[in-house]
This record gives structure tokens, C-alpha cells and sequence, in this order.
């Protein structure tokens, strides 16, 4: 029988205290955990299409198992699936299970889930607990942890949303194994860019063997994970409501989801996240914001991963959709600005600057 390991990452924001545990062959654990960290008599679980039919049953059992009596609701996969009719379908399945403010959502999926039903918590009853368990290595080291839950808008992605801390997480690395490799593959743009934000030696094991190398075990994957989350988890502590220095997290994020909206969402998140940091470090050691040779270290990084480095966009489509960032401060943004490998700054800019630098930074001339 293979040896089950499990890290376990204490969280303690200003609202709310919690654990994330990471491991292998735990996903049966979650009716107990979520239990002990929430109580209540109701589990409704949220899933989309694709992980649904995967990992719906388990839980459940697992939950029931827990004491709870369980329903499940299911939406259509996909960020185009990400908006405000679909939030407005999972609170009426709330209500018509009679969930009360003692209940709980469980978020069962990916990043998108993990935000419609994070959203769905937030707003039902003005408020109910909401447990994650991320199935994608995305949700995983990124968005199953710190509170952030929204829904994409015409006009750009997350700009309708709320806090909600999870009262836990519980991230199965064995769930990874019915990823793709095209999906794990686009989630590694959020590892690297947690490595670029704070740990130089998390950044330089990734270079010598990348995320995504066939001969990476669980361990090695869950020990990973478990470092992202403490990265994370460090910041959310120190500012929760992202007034400060939660906002490096966006690091890669402006351009990145300007290009992911410009796509249609044909890109994934972690890539346009990934074609975001590569522009922003081109841009920023040719202004001598930055150390040399870092945006070259973030390319080969990037690429070696098969990740693109460069988007074909106009640099005014990148603009158009960058002007609706929801970091946006009247005519300035708050851009995430790597100093070197390990280091990164607050810089803001004004909406002139800003376009100066997608020119610069993106494109492949610029690469």
C-alpha cells in the first residue's frame, strides 16, 4: 500500500482561521474535515460538468458518512459559464434545498468553481460557510486559498465579487491525475509566478526540472503545492482585504487578464497569467526597473514549462480590455513589478505609462 502524506498550512486572516490540507489520498477525509471545521446539517456540494461526474459521488459518500444530508449542484464547465446567470441558478438551488446559516457549500472543482460557489456562500442568506476541495493544480496553490470569489462581467474577468474565507481546504494531489496535461500545464503559470513573487530557490527548482516533468511524484507535487500555499497564506495573513501588500499576488495579472479576456478565454488563466509576467519583465528591465537578465530567467522558465512568452494581440485590443482592471485607481494602476527573481515592487502607473509598457513588453518583437 503506498504510504498517504499529508501537509497541513494554517491560514489566520483578520475574519476568519482555518487549515489546508495537501495531500495524497485524502479526498475521503472531507466529510470529517469539513465537519470539524464547520458543523451544520446540510452539505451542498457545487460542481461543474466535467469534475462532477468524477469525484461528486465520493464526496458525498464521504459527507454523508460525516452526518450531513447532501445535495448537489452542477453547471456547465468553462469560464464562459462564469457569469452572473449561473450564480443565479446555484442560489435557487440553495434555497430549494433549505440550506440554513448553519449549513455549508462545498466548492468541488477547479478555479472556476471554487469562485461560483465561493460567490454563491458569500451571498446566500447574506452569508454562509463554504468549504473548498480544488481538483486543479490552479485552484490548488491559488485560488482555494485567501477568500477572493467573483464572477467575470462583459466588460472583464472578477469584476463582480466578494471576501469569503473557506472554513477549509482540502487539496487531494491525486485529483491531478485526470488533468491533462495541457491543463496542468496552463496551471503552472501561478506556480512560477508565486517562485518570481518570493522564493528564489522555488524558482530555480522549477528551472532545473520543470512543474510539469513526467517524472515528478505526488510527493514531490503535494510538497510543491503545500510551499505555494504557504506563500500565499503569508501574504492573505499580513493583508486580507488587499490594501496593500496582497496586491503583489497580482503579479502578471493585469496584462494577463486583459489577455485572457482579449482571447475570449481561449487561453487559460495560468497562461495568460504567464504571457503577463514574461511582458511585464521585458517592459520593466528595459525601463531599468528591474536587474538584468530577469525577464530572460522568467522566459526560459516560462518556455520550459511550454508556456508562450508572447501574445500576437494588438497592444491597444491588451489595452482596451487593461482599462477595466478592476486594480484600477482613476486614471492609474497599481502594477506588480518584478526586481529580480524573488523580489517584486508596487508600482503605480498611469494609464499612459501603462499602455508604454504593453507596447514595450508584449508581442513578439518585443520577445
Amino acid at each position: 500500500m503506498i504510504e498517504r502524506m499529508k501537509h497541513i498550512v494554517p491560514v489566520s486572516t483578520s475574519s476568519r482561521a482555518y487549515e489546508v490540507h495537501v495531500g495524497r489520498g485524502i479526498l475521503d477525509e472531507a466529510g470529517r474535515l469539513i465537519r470539524d471545521a464547520a458543523g451544520g446539517n446540510i452539505a451542498a456540494v457545487i460542481s461543474d460538468s466535467n469534475v462532477a461526474p468524477l469525484y461528486a459521488n465520493r464526496v458525498q459518500v464521504s459527507l454523508k458518512d460525516a452526518g450531513y444530508r447532501t445535495t448537489l449542484l452542477t453547471f456547465p464547465a468553462g469560464e464562459r459559464h462564469k457569469r452572473l446567470s449561473t450564480l443565479e441558478t446555484l442560489l435557487e438551488g440553495l434555497a430549494e434545498a433549505e440550506l440554513s446559516r448553519d449549513d455549508v457549500v462545498v466548492a468541488l472543482g477547479g478555479g472556476v468553481t471554487g469562485d461560483m460557489a465561493g460567490l454563491a456562500a458569500a451571498l446566500y442568506l447574506r452569508g454562509i460557510q463554504v468549504a473548498q476541495i480544488p481538483t486543479s493544480l490552479l485552484a490548488m496553490v491559488d485560488s482555494s486559498v485567501g477568500g477572493k470569489t467573483a464572477v467575470d462581467l462583459q466588460a472583464g474577468k472578477n469584476l463582480a465579487g466578494a471576501f469569503l474565507q473557506p472554513c477549509v481546504v482540502v487539496a487531494d494531489v491525486e485529483c491531478l491525475h485526470t488533468l491533462n496535461h495541457d491543463l496542468f500545464t496552463d496551471s503552472c503559470g501561478e506556480v512560477i509566478k508565486h517562485g518570481v513573487l518570493a522564493d528564489e530557490r522555488l524558482f530555480e527548482e522549477l528551472c532545473s526540472r520543470p512543474m510539469n516533468s513526467p517524472d515528478r511524484d505526488d510527493a514531490e507535487i503535494a510538497r510543491i503545492v503545500a510551499r505555494n500555499v504557504e506563500i500565499k497564506r503569508d501574504v492573505v495573513n499580513a493583508d486580507e482585504r488587499e490594501r496593500g501588500l496582497r496586491q503583489t499576488l497580482n503579479l502578471g495579472h493585469t496584462l494577463g487578464h486583459a489577455i485572457e479576456s482579449a482571447h475570449g478565454y481561449a487561453w487559460g488563466h495560468g497562461t495568460s497569467v504567464a504571457v503577463g509576467l514574461c511582458c511585464v519583465a521585458r517592459a520593466a528591465e528595459s525601463l531599468g526597473w528591474s536587474q538584468l537578465g530577469t525577464a530572460r530567467s522568467i522566459e526560459s522558465i516560462c518556455a520550459a514549462h511550454g508556456l508562450p512568452t508572447f501574445t500576437d494581440l494588438d497592444p491597444c485590443t491588451i489595452m482596451d480590455y487593461a482599462v477595466h482592471d478592476k486594480k484600477r485607481h482613476d486614471q492609474t494602476v497599481n502594477l506588480i513589478v518584478p526586481i529580480r527573481i524573488g523580489k517584486v515592487e508596487i508600482r503605480k502607473v498611469t494609464l499612459d505609462e501603462l499602455a508604454k509598457i504593453v507596447r514595450i513588453g508584449c508581442g513578439k518583437a518585443a520577445s
